[in-house]
């Protein structure tokens, strides 16, 4: 049976530039409906470019701390500020709130962290790229997917070969390319040592990460680069988590102190994020404009 989408609320929300860009509330079944149990209904935040489309579409899976600010209750400025960049360049972009449908705020810490509900959210990504292939506006084949941190390691479990979220007998188009920041289980310990994929994707890390470091996440990218993954993983020298998210200070996060007893330090690298929109934007025009 073909889902059933349903929409709502048309607001407008200002960018973090002062500009205006039209925003909509969208809401679309989870894939986590099991044994005759209802599916969860996912919220999703939708942004289009101006002119006619269809338009080429990105959907944003957030990081462990949800999609909006616990000071503001607006959507974090790391993903206004990626958003508005990719809505510029003419993508739709979809973020996905896969929380608060959950009553989840936040699972950064060791007690708020849910594994099940992360081994959910590979599964959210592609109930995201269902809902855009059913819009007539969107490219039904060219369709990215980005995530960050915890959002990150969703991407890396859906894009894999053995894919944590893709259906079972999926046959439309799959995401065209993806790209995961600094993203949670980049190791082989997390994600296997035969971990692969057939889906190009851009990993963007702090070489100074503690949180999700460089270095396990560079043994599993190079293996399955030996494998022939088209996947290319880039260290940013000096770096820390969240090296990409606009004006955020440097600080680190003792209420979020990992077992093995890490802080996480978080904080923009200018540099680090300049780089990594270069690098995103030439990895998004090749893979998926061109």
């Amino acid at each position: 049976m073909r889902p059933t989408f349903v929409f709502v609320a048309l607001l407008a929300v200002s960018t973090a530039c002062g500009g205006a860009a039209a925003q909509q509330k969208v809401q679309f079944p989870a894939l986590d409906g099991k044994d005759g149990a209802a599916a969860t209904e996912l919220a999703g935040y939708l942004f289009s470019p101006t002119g006619p489309g269809p338009h080429p579409a990105i959907v944003f899976m957030h990081g462990c701390g949800g999609l909006f600010s616990r000071t503001t209750n607006a959507i974090v400025s790391r993903e206004t500020a990626w958003r508005q960049q990719l809505v510029d360049k003419g993508f739709v972009v979809l973020m996905v709130d896969g929380f608060t449908p959950r009553d989840t705020v936040e699972m950064c810490s060791r007690t708020s962290f849910k594994e099940w509900l992360y081994l959910r959210r590979p599964g959210d990504a592609y109930a995201a790229l269902l809902y855009l292939q059913a819009q007539s506006f969107v490219v039904r084949d060219r369709i990215g997917l980005m995530g960050w941190s915890n959002g990150g390691g969703a991407v890396l479990m859906a894009v894999a070969a053995q894919s944590r979220g893709r259906p079972a007998g999926f046959a439309r188009p799959d995401f065209r390319a993806a790209v995961a920041f600094y993203p949670g289980s980049c190791s082989e310990q997390r994600l296997g040592a035969d971990w692969t994929t057939v889906i190009p994707l851009l990993i963007l890390i702090g070489q100074e990460d503690v949180w999700t470091p460089a270095k396990p996440c560079q043994e599993l990218t190079q293996g399955a680069i030996n494998r022939g993954a088209p996947v290319t993983f880039h260290a940013s020298p000096g770096a820390y988590h969240d090296f990409d998210w606009p004006g955020l200070k440097r600080r680190e996060l003792t209420s979020y102190t990992t077992r093995a007893g890490v802080v996480p330090i978080t904080g923009e690298d200018p540099a680090a994020r300049a780089d990594a929109l270069d690098r995103v934007t030439a990895f998004l025009t090749r893979h998926i404009l061109n």
